[in-house]
């Protein structure tokens, strides 16, 4: 299973730059990898896990921005097109 956080942080003051970057440090520590500015994924062994990640994202929820979470089977993820370049 993997589990996908998109979200969009408010960045117009020095604080809300401070609290997006710790937002964004605190999934890099728990796991996640950066696909691209605003959307991180990370590979759950089991939906236990999935569901530890998800609590664990909700405890450190800035007050402002929308953060979404996704969760699909490695099925759908093998699905994936990616294109570089």
């Amino acid at each position: 299973m993997w589990l996908f956080v998109f979200f969009d942080l408010p960045t117009h003051t020095k604080k809300d730059r401070r609290v997006a970057s710790k937002f964004r440090k605190n999934l890099l520590v728990d796991g996640f990898s950066m696909m691209q500015y605003s959307v991180y994924a990370r590979h759950c062994a089991s939906s236990e896990s999935a569901d530890a990640h998800t609590r664990r994202i909700k405890s450190r929820l800035p007050l402002y921005g929308h953060i979404n979470l996704l969760r699909i089977t490695d099925k759908q993820y093998g699905n994936m097109d990616n294109y570089l370049g």
